[in-house]
């Protein structure tokens, strides 16, 4: 079992699979980084000076006892819910543009003309005794 199990994980394709997942989410953090930090503070300025992280709908206050809270309000944070969609956007886009480079570059490898393949030995050896016959 032990083996079987050496073999799949040293398969390439499963090593490629987990740096690919590896660098998905450090790509993830930065997609994620980039929006919080640097798309949408312009954007909240431009509204107005809204914090999009803050941005939420209470459903239920919450409640106090004594200056204490006892059970905390329920919101909907939907700004949070906003910067993912964001987040989610710009990385799909991002993957799109990938995959369609690489399927321009397969496309073009496709239309490449291949060299002829090189004559077997057989089939060198009868071309000279069809040659050898001809004279």
């Amino acid at each position: 079992m032990m083996k079987e199990f050496k073999e799949f994980a040293m398969r390439g394709n499963v090593v490629d699979m987990a740096v690919g997942i590896v660098i998905g989410g450090a790509f993830g953090k930065i997609v994620s980084s980039f929006v919080g930090d640097v798309l949408m503070p312009p954007i909240g300025m431009l509204l107005g000076g809204m914090d999009f992280k803050k941005l939420a709908l209470e459903l239920q206050p919450a409640v106090m006892e004594g200056g204490e809270v006892v059970t905390p309000a329920v919101m909907l944070n939907y700004g949070t819910f906003v910067s993912t969609v964001i987040d989610f956007i710009i990385i799909a886009f991002a993957i799109f543009m990938v995959v369609k480079a690489m399927n321009s570059m397969k496309k073009k490898e496709e239309e490449a003309p291949a060299a002829p393949p090189e004559p077997s030995n057989e089939e060198k050896l009868l071309a000279e005794i069809r040659d050898a016959l001809k004279k």
